[in-house]
């Protein structure tokens, strides 16, 4: 069982997790809670949510560093919202994640780390080494000082004009200026595919919710080949999009 309390943990400084920003994610509520109450007394910036529908909703809104992941969760396991972080990032820094579970098997472990995870640790484990790899993954992730301050996408002429923080821009046709402009009023905030269906037509009971998704791989698409950068929109499972917000 973990301790409530956390201990000196050799090998890292006493303040080396403090401010990192962690999110626990387990379905048994006992286990969640003694984790969350551990990493906090480690100084860790930590909260713990049930499952990946929970862990969805709270990163539309909230940045973090670190997810502590468990496999076995309801619904959506913890393999596939593995791949989910690293496939959907859209430009954002992907959070470190640390698979944290019972199924320890070699398949189990090489499907972890294929699929996305930093570090894979099994059940039980020792609250200490979770707190080693923590910090390792935390100084695997600093940016570096020499990296420039990113500065923000822009949607310039009347909106048809996406402007990326390179200097680059690439004219929008008249959906994706709709599609970019639903989203930059609410920077940082999920639209949902309703209200983005809204801006694209007039008829919003008449149009295929698919063209949506085939709109935004297709933008996706020419940002990428006209910039060299991804497009900052984050699909939010079961919540429509979001324009990253680089200033927040």
């Amino acid at each position: 069982m973990l301790p409530t309390v956390a201990r000196a943990t050799d090998g890292i400084p006493d303040d080396a997790l403090a401010g990192l920003r962690v999110l626990v994610v387990e379905d048994d509520d006992e286990q969640r809670l003694l984790m969350v109450e551990d990493l906090r007394a480690r100084g860790v910036a930590c909260d713990g949510l049930a499952s990946a529908e929970a862990l969805y909703r709270h990163l539309a809104t909230h940045a973090c560093d670190i997810v502590v992941l468990d496999v076995g969760l309801p619904g959506e396991d913890g393999f596939s919202v593995a791949a989910y972080l690293r496939q959907n990032a859209a430009g954002t820094p992907v959070p470190g994640i640390v698979m944290l579970t019972g199924r320890g098997s070699p398949r189990d472990i090489s499907r972890g780390l294929g699929d996305g995870a930093d570090l894979y640790l099994v059940k039980p484990f020792d609250p200490d080494v979770l707190a080693a790899g923590l910090y390792s993954l935390r100084r695997r992730l600093a940016p570096s000082p020499a990296e420039p301050a990113r500065t923000d996408w822009l949607l310039l002429a009347e909106g048809w004009s996406l402007c990326a923080p390179n200097g680059q821009s690439l004219a929008l046709t008249e959906q994706e200026r709709a599609f970019m402009r639903r989203l930059f009023a609410s920077p940082g905030v999920p639209v949902d595919r309703d209200g983005l269906i809204a801006a694209l037509t007039d008829e919003p009971w008449d149009f295929d919710p698919h063209r949506l998704e085939v709109l935004v791989h297709r933008l996706r698409t020419r940002v990428k080949d006209a910039i060299g950068l991804p497009l900052p929109v984050r699909a939010v499972r079961g919540a429509g999009y979001l324009l990253v917000d680089h200033a927040g």
